[in-house]
């Protein structure tokens, strides 16, 4: 499904939900088998990208992150074109940032969720540990989102990934290293998929 012969797999979620953790560990385990693709958005903020809550802040940093995603995406399948792409989020994730419905999003980056969608060949999505109440801090320190928050986007992440016709979704567990051990079997059915 993704537009290029080169797998690409996306591991996605709310705020909280493991998913760099696991993408890493992935890579650790299979080593030259993937690359990672970092998150955009932690790499512009821990950088000092602008922030706050404004609508005009929020689109204008939305848009950089989608920008940033596809070239992060372009420039390791160029650089590593015999291996899997692992995806920390991805291109659609903006969508559920963005302070208006997401068709406003896709319109505004000449795109549609149909073609983003067909970008990837395999969706992970992390359920948040919001869902369950936990704290969802993590060491991240541009993550801001209040539990609310969290479980919000969460939802709205879920609204639109779940289109994809491979999703496979990973439950919030009490125990992050069960919830971890769960994502990292999806991915190595996935990697089985795609020799």
């Amino acid at each position: 499904m993704a537009l290029a012969s080169q797998t690409r797999v996306v591991v996605t979620g709310g705020p909280g939900a493991g998913k760099t953790t696991a993408a890493d560990l992935f890579r650790r385990e299979l080593g030259e088998r993937v690359v990672v693709v970092p998150e955009a958005a932690t790499l512009l903020f821990s950088g000092g990208f602008p922030r706050d809550g404004s609508p005009e802040v929020r689109r204008a940093a939305q848009s950089a992150i989608f920008h940033v995603q596809r070239n992060l995406e372009a420039i390791q399948a160029a650089t590593y074109p015999e291996r899997i792409l692992l995806c920390d989020r991805g291109t659609i994730d903006g969508a559920a940032y963005w302070p208006a419905p997401p068709e406003d999003f896709f319109a505004t980056h000449g795109t549609s969720l149909p073609t983003e969608l067909a970008r990837y060949d395999e969706v992970i999505f992390f359920e948040t540990a919001a869902v369950g109440g936990l704290a969802i801090e993590g060491g991240n320190p541009t993550r801001i989102e209040t539990l609310q928050q969290a479980v919000a986007l969460h939802q709205r992440l879920l609204a639109l990934w779940s289109q994809h016709p491979r999703f496979t979704f990973v439950p919030h567990e009490p125990s992050f290293l069960r919830k971890i051990t769960a994502g990292l079997g999806v991915l190595e059915n996935i990697i089985a998929r795609h020799p």
